[in-house]
């Protein structure tokens, strides 16, 4: 169930429910596969405006392999449905990778709002915040007007194939 909803919000309690377990159970299952580095979450970032939406948390697989394989779709990207998932995944997964590997101190989150501006990826780094979208089609994002005004000194840029590679890089 995991997998069919990465980079989505995820309810502890949804999961158990339909897993027909305790909540406390599906949680303890998350932290395992966490600490054997399967998964990874980001949680919502909020400096406690009212609009900003931070109690669900996100779950992302450390390799996109691993996830196909566990849904078993193995198809080209072009005849599948979930080709942005992947994206956002893929890149989210490996720009975290690159800080560990480089030593670089950072927090990492998602941003959302109550009426459904969102930003797929939030770092806090030095008290600097940088908020990237992630878009495999070519589309034109504009940046949440809320996120910058709110918070003045951060930035936003969106990540498509044409810039990936220095993201990750």
């Amino acid at each position: 169930m995991l997998a069919f909803q990465i980079g989505n919000d995820i309810s502890l309690s949804e999961l158990a429910n339909s897993l027909h377990v305790n909540r406390k159970t599906v949680a303890r299952y998350l932290e395992l596969l966490e600490k054997c580095y399967v998964i990874f979450s980001l949680h919502g970032f909020s400096r406690n405006l009212r609009k900003e939406f931070s109690k669900s948390p996100r779950y992302y697989f450390w390799d996109n392999g691993i996830r196909n394989a566990v849904i078993s779709n193995f198809n080209n990207l072009n005849v599948r449905d979930d080709t942005g998932r992947l994206w956002e995944n893929y890149c989210i997964s490996e720009h975290r990778k690159r800080d560990h590997y480089q030593g670089h101190l950072v927090n990492y989150y998602f941003w959302r709002t109550y009426d459904q501006k969102e930003i797929d990826l939030i770092e806090e780094s030095a008290g600097i915040l940088s908020g990237f979208e992630f878009k495999w089609s070519e589309k034109k994002v504009k940046p949440p007007k809320e996120f910058l005004e709110s918070y003045k000194r951060s930035s936003f840029e969106v990540i498509t194939r044409e810039n990936w590679l220095d993201f990750i890089i």
